[in-house]
Formats: C-alpha cells, structure tokens, sequence
C-alpha cells in the first residue's frame, strides 16, 4: 500500500514557480538559441573585419549591438523566470522599403578560393543567413516554451530578428546582389485573383 502511495505521489504533475518554472525541453531550446546568439554576434565580428562598405559596417554594428541587448533581456528572464530589468526593444532598421525588380545579367557565383575573395556580397550573404537561422529557431522555440515570461521575450524577438533579415534583404537587393524576379503580368495576375475572402459569421 505504501509503494502504491508513493508511485502515485510520484506520477503526480508538479507545479513550479518562479525561475524553476522551466521544462526540460525548453531548457535545452533556451540553451540552443543563446549559443546561437552569441555565434551571431561573434560572426558579425569577424565580418566586420572584411568589410569595406561603411554602410554595411553600420548596420552590422547597429544589429549586433541590438542582439547585445536581446541576449542579456533574454538571459536574465531566463535565470529569473521574472520580468526583466530591461525589457525587448523594437529594432528600426535603416533601410528604405523599395526594393528593386528584375534581373541583371551577372557572373555565375562560386565558392571563394581563398578568404581575400570575401566581399560584401558573400559577407551581407552570411549575415542574413545567420539572423534568418535565429529567427526560425525563435519561433519554433516560442511555440512550446512554459515559462510566460521567457516565451514572450523569445516571441518578442522573432519580429525584431525578421527586420534585420528584411534590412540586410533590401542592402543586397539595393546592390543587386539579391535579385528579385518577377512573373509575367498576365501570370501575376492570375495568381493573385486565385483566392477569394469568405464571409464572418455564418452560422453552420
């Protein structure tokens, strides 16, 4: 009767508080993404070191600042489980919102054969896959974190790393390093009138 009692005390779901309110699963998420902030930001420093567009340098400088800051909000919810001292800030990116279409007949790209190759258009490459990368494993994570503050500070994060992606984006497409094609006019077209709304509240 005794085991019985205590295998069922054992089965029984445990409510925790406070900065143990983590499970397991999200620890190992938190974990994840932290590392990957700090390879973000240590990255950026070695690109920095390559790059001679100041206009790139700047908005390099300006994100990994911006991420210096992510990284220590999200690391003190984390430790904490509490609101942190310094909540999640909103990141304004210096870009203009024009993008250019068509394509521009260019050299085909390969690997580089040696690091004096590395230029802005490989180094505006890696940065946008780096914070693209973060902002999918944001989001994924967000979905299934247990502690309300941590989540919201991961969500918190996700729009903040989409702009940096969407700046770093308008850099390279603004150099024609990112090219963005475009359909027909009769295709387009078409495919935007493909869908249709569905009327609100319809009873069944």
């Amino acid at each position: 009767m005794e085991n019985q009692m205590q295998t069922a005390q054992m089965n029984q779901p445990t409510t925790l508080h406070g900065k143990q309110n983590h499970g397991g699963h999200e620890v190992f998420d938190t974990h994840e993404i932290l590392a990957g902030m700090i390879s973000v930001m240590d990255q950026y420093q070695i690109f920095e070191q390559h790059m001679q567009d100041q206009e790139l340098k700047t908005i390099a400088h300006n994100q990994c600042d911006f991420l210096k800051q992510t990284y220590n909000t999200m690391v003190e919810a984390f430790k904490t489980g509490q609101d942190p001292s310094q909540p999640t800030k909103q990141y304004n990116m210096q870009q203009g919102n024009d993008v250019v279409y068509g394509i521009t007949p260019s050299q085909p790209k390969k690997p580089n054969s040696s690091v004096s190759e590395v230029n802005e258009q490989g180094l505006s490459a890696y940065m946008l896959a780096q914070v693209k990368g973060m902002s999918s494993m944001c989001a994924m994570s967000a979905c299934e974190i247990t502690n309300p503050v941590l989540r919201r500070v991961v969500a918190d994060t996700v729009p903040n790393l989409i702009e940096m992606s969407y700046e770093i984006f308008l850099y390279q497409n603004k150099h024609h390093y990112y090219q963005v094609p475009q359909l027909q006019p009769a295709d387009q077209a078409a495919m935007m009138q493909s869908y249709d709304t569905v009327p609100l509240n319809q009873t069944h």
